[in-house]
């Protein structure tokens, strides 16, 4: 049975010094971290919060995603695909389910689907130019409603490997907006080609 929220914040404690501050992290030494070492320091650890808060859209009359089912760079029947705008990576997506899922209650047949949709569009993500890896990732702490983030890793730029690559993201300047856009639109016309389902009409597209 894992630890209780102050068992584990008493285990965490006890690495950490007088102000509750854990030793830097092995990957803050790591080549690919966008931090240098001298003069950085973690933050205190704090106290577990329980009840945690809860998260955006737990109840679907209040959830985004719901309220957008229809927009996105691709559509079919049960998913959309949308593109976050204002990023510093090449290209950063999000593959949502229509209907109000998490991960964990997603129906078996909606998780089959998801394994080769992701497949599907990490491969063509991965097959633009100077793009050389598809991050996927599932966090789910800030909405309840499950939404799956690929992000285009440069070519070359080694020291986006690995999981540094999303801070990377928020430090880098924003990418270009119409290359973006421009690569957003080939990967949803080769999903459609390779998977199916459709592109919506521009006057469809959100402006987020």
């Amino acid at each position: 049975m894992a630890l209780r929220p102050d068992e584990f914040y008493a285990h965490a404690r006890s690495a950490a010094d007088a102000e509750a501050r854990l030793p830097l992290a092995r990957m803050t030494g790591w080549d690919i971290s966008p931090f240098e070492q001298e003069g950085l320091r973690v933050a205190p650890l704090r106290p577990p919060v329980v009840p945690e808060p809860a998260r955006h859209g737990e109840d679907p009359a209040d959830c985004g995603s719901c309220r957008s089912r229809d927009e996105g760079i691709w559509l079919n029947e049960r998913w959309r695909l949308t593109q976050i705008k204002g990023v510093g990576v090449p290209l950063v997506l999000m593959l949502h389910p229509r209907e109000h899922y998490d991960l964990a209650d997603l129906p078996d047949e909606l998780a089959a689907e998801l394994g080769v949709l992701t497949t599907h569009i990490a491969r063509h993500i991965q097959a633009l130019p100077h793009i050389s890896r598809a991050h996927v990732y599932r966090i789910g702490d800030g909405g309840a409603h499950l939404h799956i983030w690929f992000f285009a890793r440069p070519e070359g730029q080694a020291q986006l490997y690995g999981s540094w690559m999303v801070i990377w993201d928020d430090l880098l300047p924003e990418y270009p907006g119409d290359v973006a856009e421009a690569d957003a639109a080939v990967v949803a016309d080769a999903l459609v080609a390779s998977y199916g389902g459709h592109r919506p009409a521009v006057a469809e597209l959100p402006h987020v």
